[in-house]
């Protein structure tokens, strides 16, 4: 057996690899071994450290629930979501950009008709949304699925609320056959995420702001055209530029206007890319 030590443990590693039969896999894990054994000599990473690393990993795991995901806001807050999302989603000039995910999406969310209020409840101002769904040549997109989602104005949405049996301010409706879309629901407030786990503790560590940016969760879905996930921001917001997850893009803040009656109205068009 070789003499391994601090320099050639990288490349044994990674020798035991090499009968990997799925090739991006092995390209994966080969390069994943790389930059995390590089990223323990360049900060001198210790035996206390890490086993420090591998408790806060753990208690990621655990903070997990069917309605949770920890492990997505880590990502979130590491820029590792943003960074995938720009990566994969690289579209032509005039089609709306994408943004994270997040954590609360939940299947199978119930269906709405047009000009419905999907609120169902939710505390908060009441706000009329609509616009106009199209493709990146402007045609009218039709029956196009729309998923949408928000945090009422106490920063919580219907799945963190404890013995809520029935969903909120979210929902899914399809476009009309010019592309027109509505539904009521309630103005976006801004929150900070949740900072009762593992995640929470890294910021307050790092003094990092946990407040998201006032915004609406969209994912668009429609035959011939890429699923688009992204958010409308609330311009003015004051968490803009330190949203804890990097979602805010320029593209895709918004006005929400109040108006005489006391609605608040909030019209965004999405421009979707076409499935080359």
């Amino acid at each position: 057996m070789n003499h391994l030590n601090q320099d050639s443990l990288t490349q044994a590693v990674i020798e035991r690899l090499a009968h990997t039969p799925n090739p991006r896999l092995k390209e994966i894990l080969s390069s994943l071994v790389t930059h995390l054994h590089a990223f323990a000599r360049d900060v001198h990473l210790t035996e206390e450290e890490w086993f420090q690393g591998i408790e806060f990993l753990t208690a990621t795991g655990q903070k997990c629930t069917s309605t949770r995901q920890e492990f997505i806001l880590l990502s979130d807050v590491l820029g590792l979501s943003m960074l995938t999302v720009s990566m994969q989603n690289d579209k032509p000039q005039g089609c709306t950009e994408s943004t994270v995910f997040g954590p609360f999406h939940v299947p199978n969310a119930p269906q709405y008709e047009n000009g419905a209020d999907i609120a169902n409840g939710a505390s908060g101002q009441p706000c009329h949304v609509h616009g106009f769904i199209r493709g990146k040549s402007g045609e009218a997109i039709a029956n196009a699925t729309i998923d949408v989602w928000q945090a009422d104005d106490e920063g919580h949405y219907d799945v963190q609320k404890e013995g809520l049996d029935h969903a909120q301010a979210r929902g899914v409706l399809h476009s009309r056959t010019d592309g027109s879309y509505d539904f009521k629901s309630i103005v976006a407030e801004a929150y900070p995420i949740p900072t009762d786990g593992p995640v929470g503790h890294m910021l307050e560590a790092t003094r990092r702001s946990a407040w998201r940016p006032a915004h609406l969760h969209f994912m668009i879905q429609a035959p011939g055209y890429q699923t688009l996930i992204t958010h409308v921001f609330r311009r003015g917001d004051k968490y803009l530029e330190a949203d804890p997850v990097f979602g805010v893009r320029q593209s895709l803040i918004a006005d929400w206007v109040r108006q005489s009656d006391g609605l608040t109205d909030l019209a965004f068009d999405f421009v979707l890319n076409p499935v080359v």
